[in-house]
């Protein structure tokens, strides 16, 4: 079989249907927003995401799962205007309180998933996707990012599938089932011509800087579901074990960054 033929883009849902990832409505997030709006806004993530991007002639920006303004807000101040979108309500308006915090008043969020009609959403000089990545259709996600991008795109997608530590999986004796890792996008990306540029980002593991073991597993439940007595028991054993380890919550995380210049048929079809 020869490369153009290899059907990517199934195979990438193939993998994500065995991960079993478990669905988050937007209401979850929506509570999660102010937490994580704390630690994401104007941190080590946020600054060397900024850092790797080229805003030179740009003038607007779509930040697609932009939750409370990780990328957006840092970006509106660069631009004459963010787009900032996603569908979890809460997070939008926790963007929104965070823009007048800081008296942004270029920033428009959009109600709206990946999944639903873009129609109405506006094409950009540049689009991005930071960690919000991980969607039911790669092909129709990155058609939507080139299409609604006149300049460049950006986006992050979590390298070896797992938010957690394996470590964690093996102690709850689960199995582990990862997430669909960048290759996918690179390939799906080379098969339409598109050659990235591929740098990463580390980042802390999303289960550091528990303030006890009762954050820390209420952290891993949201990510693997309920925990049962067992499970909770051998967790703590592990969270005690080692009080550094515990504190970073286990092996850090990184973020494949990828980069692109948008190819003309894009730009003429937006």
């Amino acid at each position: 079989m020869r490369y153009s033929e290899i059907d990517f883009a199934r195979l990438y849902k193939e993998h994500l249907a065995q991960s079993e990832r478990p669905e988050k409505p937007a209401s979850d997030w929506g509570a999660k927003a102010q937490s994580i709006s704390k630690s994401a806004v104007g941190g080590a993530y946020s600054q060397a995401f900024l850092a790797k991007m080229d805003f030179t002639n740009a003038h607007s920006l779509l930040d697609i799962g932009c939750g409370p303004g990780t990328i957006a807000l840092p970006a509106a101040e660069k631009l004459t205007q963010v787009y900032a979108l996603d569908y979890s309500q809460g997070m939008l308006d926790v963007l929104q309180d965070n823009a007048r915090e800081r008296q942004l008043d270029n920033i428009q969020p959009i109600h709206l998933s990946w999944e639903d009609d873009w129609a109405d959403v506006p094409v950009c000089d540049i689009a991005v996707a930071s960690r919000a990545s991980i969607v039911a259709d790669m092909q129709q996600a990155l058609d939507k990012l080139n299409r609604h991008a006149r300049q460049r795109v950006y986006m992050t997608h979590l390298v070896g599938g797992m938010f957690i530590d394996p470590d964690i999986y093996h102690v709850l004796g689960r199995d582990v089932k990862s997430f669909p890792d960048p290759i996918y996008v690179i390939n799906l990306l080379w098969q339409q011509g598109i050659y990235p540029k591929l740098d990463y980002i580390p980042s802390h593991n999303r289960l550091a800087g528990c303030a006890n073991f009762s954050e820390f597993a209420s952290k891993v439940s949201w990510r693997l579901g309920e925990l049962s007595l067992e499970e909770l028991a051998a967790l703590e054993v592990w969270y005690l074990a080692n009080p550094q380890r515990a504190a970073e919550g286990g092996r850090p995380t990184q973020w494949a960054f990828l980069s692109w210049d948008v190819p003309s048929v894009f730009k003429q079809n937006g």
